[in-house]
């Protein structure tokens, strides 16, 4: 991939690190092997370090951008709400700052729903797209799931003191980031039309103990093409996206899973259909 415009600095581990600047944001992010592009949207809350199982093993074969979100690990907070649709604006933005054309985009939980509206608003810029543990819409959650949503705020940020991440990033203002991750994770959303124009293969992976109706699931694969007819012997009725569903385990521990990695190379290997 072309890099004319990365401003990065090499570390000791050979990761490049650098801030990009967009859309008024300095907007962090890590750079790890070579090869085709493969940008990773993280969780809420954390940042790059929910990849430090998978990263390096992506990073054998791809050039694995790990970013920060907005307000998230080493990307400062700025004077704006935090949204969806901005924050798949500054992935648009970074991608043509890094000079690439076309990239694979994994996101997961709250990054997979930012990588998914960015496939949305840049069909263009994203060439094969992985969720992992993701909604499409606000109602795809469990109702205890949204009844802790309903309660983020500055008083659910005091645990945090004492939580490795207030070690990795010392200087955050947690109150801030969970008061607006509240804000955000309370509005309404359904993208169910958005998603039937997709036109990027899809990799949909969920926990069997998600966070999510099974329905949800379900909906999620058959919106993208999936569970439509019998694939024949030949195989020539399967979709194009994919779905897996891990068993035991759960919306805070797939990351973690010892088959992950395969899977999720497997797809992005594959021929375009």
């Amino acid at each position: 991939m072309a890099k004319k415009k990365v401003s990065a600095k090499a570390t000791s581990k050979k990761v490049k690190d650098g801030y990009a600047s967009v859309n008024g944001l300095n907007l962090y992010y890590e750079i790890h092997g070579e090869g085709e592009p493969l940008i990773l949207l993280h969780g809420g809350v954390g940042a790059s370090e929910m990849f430090e199982v998978v990263s390096s093993i992506f990073a054998k074969s791809r050039e694995v951008i790990a970013v920060h979100l907005q307000a998230h690990g080493r990307t400062a907070d700025i004077e704006r709400p935090l949204s969806f649709e901005f924050m798949a604006d500054d992935i648009a933005a970074l991608i043509k700052h890094l000079g690439v054309e076309r990239t694979d985009l994994l996101g997961y939980s709250l990054g997979g729903i930012v990588a998914l509206r960015t496939t949305i608003r840049y069909p263009e810029l994203i060439h094969k797209l992985v969720l992992i543990s993701v909604a499409f819409k606000h109602n795809g959650f469990y109702p205890e799931v949204l009844e802790g949503f309903a309660h983020m705020g500055p008083d659910a940020a005091q645990f945090m003191s004492q939580s490795p991440l207030a070690k990795l990033y010392p200087n955050k203002d947690w109150a801030v980031l969970f008061t607006k991750l509240g804000h955000l994770l309370r509005q309404d959303f359904d993208w169910s039309k958005d998603v039937t124009k997709i036109k990027s293969p899809v990799m949909l992976i969920f926990a069997d103990a998600d966070t999510y109706h099974i329905s949800h699931i379900m909906e999620f694969f058959a919106l993208l093409g999936g569970g439509q007819r019998d694939a024949g012997l030949d195989g020539s009725g399967k979709p194009k996206s994919r779905l897996a569903i891990l068993p035991n385990t759960t919306h805070y521990d797939i990351l973690s899973t010892s088959y992950l990695t395969s899977i999720v190379t497997s797809f992005l290997d594959a021929p375009m259909p």
